[in-house]
């Protein structure tokens, strides 16, 4: 017999089976690759997320450590993601830090819980359209939320909401600062153009040659663009704001245990950001797992466990806030570029977080020396990167259903928040796929005569097609009395209760009429459910006594 509940067994413990040293380094050098890429992006989730850095370098580095060595996945990446940044700054806005940390563990424990009662598949059923819809969302919303920065504007305190954030960034707009502009700039075409240098054929190739390219070929544009103008800041003396200068120092030791004044008054208050947060986290976690499965092709690579994954998911949401962390989940860029880089296991990702507690442990001082603006103009980057704003472009090829979903998602999402968006979104799919359910069946007359009425049934006769059978009642009512009406059931694919009920009224309006009912080639769905409910009894029933003489 099944058990109902999802077997505790990372991915990790059947991936260390014939491990070698072969594998060991592959992992070794994709995990530190990935450890220096999420340095500077866990930093700036956490800043734009209305946090201090440490928030996202500590949770970048528990929460990746526990989702790889307890996750399903064998190359997925987890720490602080962009798609957060929204609704994290919106909890914190209204709820405040304290109650942020409250949310993500209870998060954490419904996300624990999603996969242990094997409902991780249940994520597959939301429509692509509104996962489009809100990515592309939550991409405008984040770089939005890095003009302040970006511009360098004297905004003490930056708004939550979409109106309020535009009117409050045109009221300040007469503070750019030139040298916060320069800056971001530089660093969002220095991250585009970065990659393309190296391609085959480019003037820098002809110039360089052999392990000179492939060196400065591995250093990640976040790095580069990083240390490059953190040190042109600094070397000028520009004038602008700094990880230093807002946050002060940031602490170069471990991150203290401590429990959150915990309140089941408080948790009853926090029931919309706790499903928020477990259903933006389930919902990236395993679509990041999704797109691994598709990248990888590494012989050692196995396809993810998506409950295995949310209990992993869920247990790294429940530790994090115990360390001031926020809000953790499957990272899509970090993840491709760790099977990019040769990840073999989840050691990789155990390995990225190793690197990355180093770094913060020696190296946390020169932290200070950011400025926030270089920040900002990868958060712009990525949020470019995030949005898929080719499927707008495409919107003319689906139906108008699709469109609709994508883009009321996508404006719900920028105008209000996520889980408005999704919610909305959610019931809109349901009315568009029972409308369109229901005009898949049809009823179509094949002899309609004094005598006997035949009629053929087609697709699913459910909750949403039952108005289509009234005609035939109708018809019935119409007709002379001792009509005999025959139902051809051949093509009728599923029946549920509302559709049992509509054949039981017209079953009514026959008999009343002093007529037979006669549904013939019944398929094993509609049969049953004929045959449990008794309808089919009734029906033989009529039909026997209208036969004695």
């Amino acid at each position: 017999m099944t058990s109902p509940l999802a077997r505790f067994h990372p991915r990790l413990l059947d991936a260390l089976r014939g491990y070698n040293r072969e594998r060991l380094a592959k992992d070794v050098g994709s995990g530190l690759t990935v450890g220096i890429v999420a340095l500077p992006l866990a930093m700036a989730f956490a800043i734009a997320s209305g946090l201090k850095p440490e928030a996202g370098l500590w949770t970048a580095i528990i929460a990746g450590f526990i989702i790889s060595a307890l996750g399903g996945t064998t190359a997925q990446i987890g720490g602080p993601a962009g798609a957060f940044i929204v609704i994290v700054y919106g909890i914190v806005e209204r709820y405040g830090v304290a109650n942020l940390l409250i949310a993500t563990a209870c998060a954490g424990v419904l996300l624990f819980a999603l996969g242990l009662f094997k409902l991780g598949t249940l994520v597959r059923y939301v429509p692509v359209s509104i996962v489009i819809g809100f990515t592309n969302g939550i991409a405008v919303l984040i770089a939005l939320s890095q003009v302040k920065d970006w511009l360098g504007l004297e905004i003490i305190h930056m708004p939550g909401d979409f109106f309020s954030q535009i009117k409050t960034i045109a009221a300040h707009i007469d503070t750019v600062n030139v040298y916060a502009l320069a800056l971001g700039s530089v660093c969002v075409l220095g991250l585009y153009i970065w990659p393309r240098v190296f391609v085959e054929g480019s003037p820098i190739i002809r110039l360089l040659e052999g392990r000179r390219v492939q060196t400065f070929a591995r250093v990640p544009g976040p790095i580069m663009a990083l240390v490059t103008l953190s040190m042109l800041a600094w070397a000028l003396d520009m004038p602008v704001e700094t990880l230093g200068s807002r946050f002060g120092s940031i602490p170069d030791g471990l991150p203290a245990f401590a429990l959150p004044d915990f309140s089941w008054e408080t948790v009853r208050l926090l029931v919309t950001p706790t499903l928020t947060i477990a259903l933006l986290g389930a919902i990236e976690s395993l679509l990041c797992a999704r797109v691994a499965d598709q990248l990888a092709s590494d012989p050692h690579y196995v396809k993810h466990d998506p409950n295995q994954e949310l209990m992993a998911q869920g247990i790294a949401n429940m530790v994090v806030p115990f360390f001031g962390g926020m809000p953790a989940t499957g990272t899509i860029a970090r993840t491709v570029t760790n099977i990019r880089s040769g990840a073999t296991s989840p050691v990789a990702g155990i390995v990225h977080a190793l690197v990355l507690a180093a770094v913060v442990l020696v190296a946390a001082p020169l932290a200070l020396y950011i400025p926030l603006a270089v920040l900002s103009g990868i958060l712009l980057f990525v949020a470019w990167n995030m949005g898929e704003w080719h499927e707008f472009v495409r919107l003319r090829q689906f139906s108008g259903h699709y469109r609709m979903l994508l883009l009321g998602t996508f404006f719900l999402t920028v105008v209000f928040d996520l889980t408005v968006a999704v919610e909305v979104g959610m019931v809109l799919a349901c009315v568009l796929f029972i409308r369109r359910m229901s005009s898949l069946f049809r009823v179509a007359p094949v002899a309609l005569g004094e005598d006997a009425m035949v009629y053929k049934l087609y697709g699913a006769l459910f909750f949403g097609a039952v108005a289509k059978i009234d005609p035939i009642v109708q018809a019935v009512e119409n007709h002379p009395r001792g009509v005999r009406v025959v139902l051809d059931a051949s093509q009728l694919i599923s029946l549920d209760a509302s559709g049992l009920d509509a054949l039981e009224q017209l079953l009514k309006a026959i008999v009343h009429r002093g007529g037979l009912l006669y549904i013939n080639d019944v398929n094993e769905q509609p049969r049953k459910l004929m045959e449990s409910s008794g309808f089919a009894a009734r029906l033989q029933g009529f039909q026997a006594a209208a036969a004695t003489p």
